[in-house]
């Protein structure tokens, strides 16, 4: 098949209509198959799936790797490479509680580093994944215009930030997206994070379009997470909040099911019906899941299903919050 495209924002490439987020292959999901996570994205680069999300301390350093693997020997324009950097761990894979390591100095080491695992020469797309309260934006991003400049990345992106620190952002340099959660258990963007990106002209790419899982239609309320799920500390997998949202889970559902169609695929293109500069990132780890959010490029929602689906999970329905606490209170974008 062949993916639709959709061009990330005035000043970022084309990019297929969904793209893939690698995470899950090498850490926060609990075990993955390497063959079978190598053979996933190699399918989704087959399938016109161009756009392939990661980040430098997914496994550390593993995800890049990984992704060296699948793409050697294809053509290096067919795939858009967005890597994230900034997060500093430990041997033992615990994250390191100190703010993110966005300065000047770390944009220019941490991006020699990926390089090298991705083996290309060039990133696409280059963002921090979280800023650093202490290290003004306007560093970070020149730093970054620097390494455009230069050729090592082609674009500038951001992830998880607030309509001031995009205004900022984008009087430093041209950007190109921003990343953030975005989705129908998460619609905190479209109060003015959404607004702010249109009127500067940068898209948005959405990650958590399944919310880690809870609108794929596949959760079993039993599953036992190990701790090194990250889901085992979300509020939103918790107790009554996990009944609470598998029941507007199964809302959804029934609104699928008239539609001929599974649950994930109606909630991965309701984000993508949202707005033409707006690309879902979905994390699927093995074949049958990819095929399955692929095929939620068919899906046409017009304005009645749109309310149907808006009935049965209303704006600011989820119950918990898309972060333990801490967490939270490390992101820009939730200020």
């Amino acid at each position: 098949m062949t993916l639709p495209t959709r061009r990330l924002g005035s000043h970022g490439p084309q990019v297929s209509l969904i793209g893939l987020g690698a995470m899950g292959m090498s850490d926060l999901y609990g075990p993955a198959d390497q063959n079978e996570s190598i053979g996933t994205l190699q399918a989704a680069i087959d399938a016109g799936m161009s756009l392939i999300d990661t980040a430098d301390f997914y496994g550390s350093g593993a995800n890049e790797l990984l992704i060296s693997q699948a793409i050697r020997g294809r053509k290096r324009e067919d795939v858009v490479l967005s890597v994230k950097f900034g997060s500093r761990r430990t041997p033992d894979g615990a994250f390191q509680p100190v703010p993110y390591d966005v300065s000047a100095a770390a944009v220019k080491d941490r991006l020699a580093y990926s390089l090298r695992r991705l083996g290309t020469d060039y990133v696409d797309i280059y963002r921090p994944a979280r800023l650093n309260p202490q290290i003004p934006v306007e560093e970070t991003v020149g730093a970054l215009e620097e390494m455009r400049q230069a050729g090592w990345i082609r674009a500038i992106g951001l992830s998880e930030v607030g309509p001031e620190t995009i205004r900022r952002a984008a009087a430093t340099a041209p950007i190109s997206d921003v990343q953030i959660e975005y989705s129908l258990l998460s619609r905190g963007p479209e109060k003015a994070i959404l607004p702010t990106l249109r009127e500067l002209g940068i898209g948005l790419t959405a990650y958590g379009v399944l919310s880690r899982g809870l609108l794929s239609g596949h959760w079993d309320p039993s599953r036992e997470l190990s701790g090194a799920d990250f889901r085992a500390h979300s509020p939103r997998f918790q107790g009554e909040n996990l009944e609470a949202n598998l029941r507007l889970v199964e809302a959804l559902g029934r609104v699928a099911e008239r539609l001929g169609a599974t649950t994930s695929q109606i909630a991965i293109a309701w984000v993508a019906a949202q707005g033409e500069d707006i690309v879902p990132l979905v994390g699927a780890r093995r074949r049958d899941r990819l095929a399955e959010s692929l095929n939620a490029s068919d899906v046409t929602l017009d304005a009645s299903t749109l309310a149907e689906i808006e009935a049965a999970v209303p704006a600011g329905s989820a119950a918990g919050e898309r972060y333990a606490a801490p967490l939270m209170a490390t992101l820009d974008s939730e200020r």
